[in-house]
């Protein structure tokens, strides 16, 4: 019997936090800007799903590099991904999105640099 993995890689919160603190991919947010505000990865790049669907451009700092996306819980995130590899991309996503992200301690920012708290 044989196993397909369908669509783009997914990786544990752990596993994101590791890829983007050594510079080995760009952590891509893909919530909308009211749940960014709320709070987000430190360092990370936001584009909402809801514009990339429109076929919107990745922001320059995200272009022709690695991709970890995430979300809130990681249904965005993986459709993100899979839109992404689509069009050419190297795209991973982080399963359970956000709500792992902070369950596992990582570190989030709000709006203005404070401590965060992903909506």
């Amino acid at each position: 019997m044989f196993l397909f993995r369908r669509g783009p890689a997914r990786v544990t919160p752990a596993q994101a936090h590791q890829r983007i603190s050594d510079g080995a991919a760009v952590l891509l947010d893909v919530r909308e800007q009211a749940e960014w505000n709320a709070g987000h990865v430190p360092g990370a790049v936001h584009a909402p799903l809801s514009r990339l669907l429109t076929g919107a451009a990745l922001p320059a700092t995200a272009r022709n590099r690695p991709l970890v996306v995430i979300c809130r819980s990681g249904q965005r995130s993986r459709q993100a991904a899979e839109l992404l590899t689509g069009r050419g991309g190297d795209a991973v996503d982080v399963k359970g999105g956000m709500n792992a992200w902070t369950s596992a301690g990582l570190p989030v920012v709000g709006e203005h640099g404070s401590r965060g708290r992903p909506a």
